[in-house]
């Protein structure tokens, strides 16, 4: 009988397992299987989305924004098989239709979610899991679903020929006609300055946190009262923020004006915290978009992909897919403006939008039209001063700089919850829309990546009041933009300086990087990505490069490997995320149905050299998961 393991169970494993199950019934036609999903954590959740974690971590997208599920936006060969969205599963679980979370806590919070509501990573594993039982109840019963609560250490094989994959703590391989890698965040070795931090901080008793997953990082080295430098304002930052305050029994109380008010514990270090921009992620968005829609994509649809895809030689992407992605998000940006307040404008949308088509991005002719047509330059789309809203200002010291960047946040967090600031919302969707293209051009550098994060993947509105809170308490200290951290081998410390405040200087014994570790194949502390970098190709940035058709691994020479697929972070494959937001033709989606259609075909082709599959097992049998 045909065998594929697919190495990874979280969120992309699982999704991969949702699109095999709707696409089984038509391409395997009858033919038996078995299926085996390999992961140490259990599956669904996987590591970085498993229940056993810290309950005060939230996610940062709201229930309503969460799926797991194809719908009619989705644009691939395979079946669409809709089901709910994180706060409709909610929903069911209140009404009786679905089983409750057997942890009474996240069963609590599945009754009181809402649409709005930014569910605990809990829920959501509870989640997640619920939607991997679906995924195998639905294979064929032909398909017999195998477990492995290991680590897979390396796959071997030849290219025409069965493969073998190692796991930990078996001496027999699993013999495999097909390797699906579905790997997600995974641990870094240092980069030379990181090690050279590292190695500081031993011969000075120090403590160094390098790059993680904040909720695997050991936090007991950093000592209550005493400063403590972090580097990275992003997702990382606000979880290690809230495992140092309320994590260490710090309260929230509500302040005369509404305010949060921050009852500190007496267990928190003093955070100084910094990074490129100096600021936090924009707050989420929290209203709903009313009236039309920005009719997307524009300038930068499949056509202007695939041209991109033929072009020869490598892309450049400031040279030949930046233009394309500021034209689509000024689009966005203007179609919002003046379609739902043209009060604001000073000429009909159908002749801006003429002249903005003919006029290139960043060109003077475009400022011009701008300048014309958006009389207040507040509601003019900028997207230098977006990614670097400190650049050029100065403040007299730090304690101006605490006040500046309070003054940053609370602004940020008034515009992003006022819909008279709609076509922020507008350029949310434009940058989903534009993610949507970019995820089958591979390999297009880091910019991009961050610059979306940055706005599009920020914290919850409640989590940057929150950070308010400790900034006046003391507890949180701002140091600002192009913050550099050096090691003082005099005093034995890390000391922290800034663009922002020059002259001033934090020293701590304590630094944390407060980021996940960049994907890298090279440097990769997973034993079976590390044993792939011999024979496969990289991009200049690590990544695996892999068929963006099918997501097939393709070898040194650029040939797709026939037997081993791959995606995720770790590939230049990679989609934002393995879940999406309904209604969004998900890159995700579209990537998962490829590989699994793929797979499929593949793997029917080998039932067919084979011989007819003997007799399938019964559902149960099907579905039945033997662990190993």
């Amino acid at each position: 009988m045909p065998s594929l393991v697919i190495i990874g169970a979280g969120p992309r494993g699982t999704g991969i397992l949702e699109r095999i199950a709707a696409n089984a019934p038509g391409l395997l036609a009858g033919a038996g299987l078995d299926l085996h999903l390999v992961d140490p954590c259990p599956p669904g959740g996987g590591r970085i989305w498993r229940h056993d974690q810290s309950p005060l971590l939230w996610m940062n997208s709201m229930a309503e924004d969460v799926t797991m599920y194809t719908d009619a936006s989705v644009r691939a060969e395979g079946p669409v098989r809709p089901g709910p969205s994180l706060s409709q599963w909610a929903a069911r679980v209140r009404a009786g239709t679905l089983p409750a979370p057997a942890d009474p806590a996240t069963a609590a919070e599945a009754h009181a979610l809402t649409g709005r509501s930014f569910a605990g990573r809990r829920l959501q594993s509870a989640y997640l899991r619920w939607v991997y039982e679906q995924a195998v109840a639905a294979l064929p019963p032909e398909v017999t679903v195998h477990e492995h609560r290991r680590r897979a250490l390396r796959v071997s094989g030849p290219r025409d020929g069965r493969q073998s994959v190692w796991l930990e703590g078996r001496r027999a391989p699993l013999p495999a006609d097909l390797v699906v890698l579905a790997l997600g965040h995974l641990p870094s070795a240092p980069d030379a300055r990181q090690d050279a931090l590292a190695r500081f901080a031993v011969r000075h008793r120090l403590a160094y946190l390098p790059p993680d997953f904040t909720a695997d990082s050991d936090l007991s080295a950093l000592r209550p009262g005493e400063p403590v430098i972090v580097r990275g304002f992003g997702l990382a930052f606000v979880d290690l923020m809230v495992l140092l305050t309320e994590g260490r029994g710090g309260t929230y109380a509500t302040g005369p004006g509404g305010d949060p008010v921050y009852r500190p514990s007496g267990r928190e270090p003093v955070l100084h915290v910094g990074s490129r921009r100096g600021v936090p992620y924009r707050s989420k968005i929290g209203y709903d978009l009313r009236g039309e829609r920005p009719p997307l994509p524009r300038f930068f649809g499949p056509a202007e992909a695939a041209a991109l895809r033929d072009r020869p030689g490598p892309l450049d992407f400031h040279r030949d897919v930046r233009p394309l992605a500021e034209k689509e998000l000024g689009f966005a940006h203007y179609h919002r403006l003046f379609t739902a307040h043209p009060e604001r404008t000073r000429m009909p949308w159908p002749a801006f939008e003429e002249r903005y088509a003919a006029r290139a991005p960043g060109s003077a002719g475009l400022l011009a039209l701008v300048a014309a047509a958006v009389p207040d330059p507040a509601d003019r789309l900028d997207l230098a001063a977006l990614d670097h809203p400190l650049a050029g200002r100065r403040f007299a010291g730090a304690d101006a700089l605490q006040d500046g960047l309070r003054a940053h946040i609370r602004a940020d967090l008034d515009r992003r919850h006022d819909p008279r600031h709609s076509p922020d919302l507008a350029v949310f969707l434009g940058l989903l829309s534009v993610y949507g293209q970019l995820a089958g051009l591979g390999d297009t550098g880091p910019w991009w990546h961050g610059f979306f994060s940055y706005l599009a993947s920020g914290p919850p509105g409640p989590r940057l009041r929150q950070l308010l809170a400790l900034s006046r308490a003391g507890v949180v200290r701002f140091l600002g933009a192009g913050t550099t951290v050096t090691p003082d081998e005099e005093h034995g410390l890390f000391l922290a300086r800034s663009e922002s405040a020059p002259g001033v200087v934090t020293g701590a014994r304590a630094l944390v990087e407060a980021r996940l570790p960049p994907p890298s194949v090279a440097r990769s502390l997973d034993p079976l990505l590390r044993s792939l970098h011999p024979e496969a190709a990289t991009t200049p940035a690590g990544l695996l490069a892999v068929s963006p058709a099918d997501g097939r691994v393709l070898d040194r020479d650029g040939r797709p490997h026939p037997r081993r697929f791959a995606l995720g972070p770790h590939t230049d494959a990679r989609a934002n995320g393995a879940f999406a937001r309904p209604g969004t033709n998900a890159p995700a989606f579209r990537q998962n149905d490829a590989t699994a259609r793929a797979a499929l075909s593949f793997l029917r082709a080998v039932a067919g050299r084979t011989g007819p599959g003997r007799t399938g097992p019964g559902r149960e049998a099907a579905t039945a998961r033997a662990h190993h």
